[in-house]
Parts: structure tokens; C-alpha cells; sequence
């Protein structure tokens, strides 16, 4: 960047799931680097049958908020926040494409979905060396609550995983520290 050149990043929106975006959704889930990190994914990310099927479910389910994230007006990933069905918590999810990655995107679309999605407590969940979803969280104000294992479809062993939670009286609604606000 040279002298006096700003830094500028687009805007940064959430909106509702279009049956488009599940085409770029799917691509994501082809990223093996992606999906190592997430380590928690279907047995076969490859399986779009299986895929559809899932976002079918997730679309109809009234428990389930899901907003596709959009950056400049591109489709670049989702939020969601879903009861978990064996511990009956609410729990949020993010999934973005890797190019947009270490830009403060998932920060600043998970503030904005906070808004949207208002029942506390809420958890995340991140396997244990997924730092930078871990930092997600930790800049929209969760705490860290305990640990788990699980087995990794991605991975194929058991991982270790952190449980973290956002209380109405924890922390702040994500930092802005290096992420433009988004809105819905």
C-alpha cells in the first residue's frame, strides 16, 4: 500500500439464505483446509445429495436463524444459531469461503447476527487449534465455559474442542477493533 492509499474494506451485510447461495456454500465445503479446520463436518463433504438435504432441514427448521453473509454484495459465507438437540442450547455457526479469511469478515457478521439473534445465553464451539474461529468468538464478547471431544468426520480422530458463551452480562457485542459494523 502506498503512501496516503487507505485501507478500504466493503460493506459487510447479512440477509436471508437465497437458493443461489447454497451453490457457494457447497463450493466452500470442497476447501480441505477449510473443512480440517472445521473439524466437525459431514462424513463426505463431497456429497451434494446429502448437502441439500441438510440445508433443506435447516431452511424449515423455526429453531434454526441462518443469514448468508455478504461482503460488497458477494455471497461469501453464513451465520447461524441453532438449538443443539442433545444439549438443548443455543448455539452459533459460521462458515466463510477461505479468500475471505483474516479480514475481520466473520467478526464483523457474527456482531451483526447477535443482533439479530438476541436469546442468552448463546454458545460456539471450535476445535481446540482453530484459533482464529476461538478469536471470533472471543472479540464478540464469549468466554470460554469448558472443553469436549468429539470425533472429526474432517480429521478422522477425536479432537478436542472449546465451549465458549456469551451471557447478557458478558463482555460486549464484538469489539469493532478492525471490522466495519455490519448490518442486516
Amino acid at each position: 500500500m502506498g503512501q496516503g492509499e487507505a485501507l478500504v474494506r466493503p460493506e459487510i451485510t447479512l440477509r436471508e439464505v437465497a437458493d443461489g447461495d447454497l451453490d457457494i456454500f457447497f463450493a466452500h465445503r470442497q476447501d480441505a483446509e477449510a473443512v480440517r479446520m472445521a473439524a466437525f463436518t459431514t462424513l463426505d463433504p463431497t456429497d451434494r445429495a446429502a448437502f441439500e438435504e441438510h440445508w433443506r432441514k435447516i431452511r424449515a427448521d423455526e429453531d434454526v436463524t441462518v443469514r448468508t453473509v455478504l461482503v460488497g454484495g458477494a455471497a461469501a459465507g453464513h451465520v447461524a444459531s441453532y438449538v443443539d438437540p442433545e444439549l438443548g442450547k443455543l448455539e452459533v455457526t459460521y462458515w466463510l469461503g477461505r479468500e475471505y479469511w483474516g479480514r475481520g469478515v466473520a467478526s464483523a457478521a457474527l456482531r451483526a447476527f447477535l443482533h439479530v439473534v438476541t436469546t442468552r445465553p448463546i454458545y460456539g464451539r471450535a476445535a481446540k487449534d482453530n484459533s482464529a474461529s476461538l478469536r471470533v468468538l472471543e472479540k464478540c464478547g464469549f468466554v470460554l465455559v469448558g472443553a469436549d471431544t468429539g470425533f472429526s468426520n474432517a480429521r478422522g480422530a477425536e479432537v478436542e474442542e472449546s465451549i465458549l458463551r456469551l451471557a447478557a452480562d458478558e463482555g460486549t457485542l464484538c469489539s469493532s477493533a478492525g471490522s466495519p459494523p455490519a448490518r442486516e
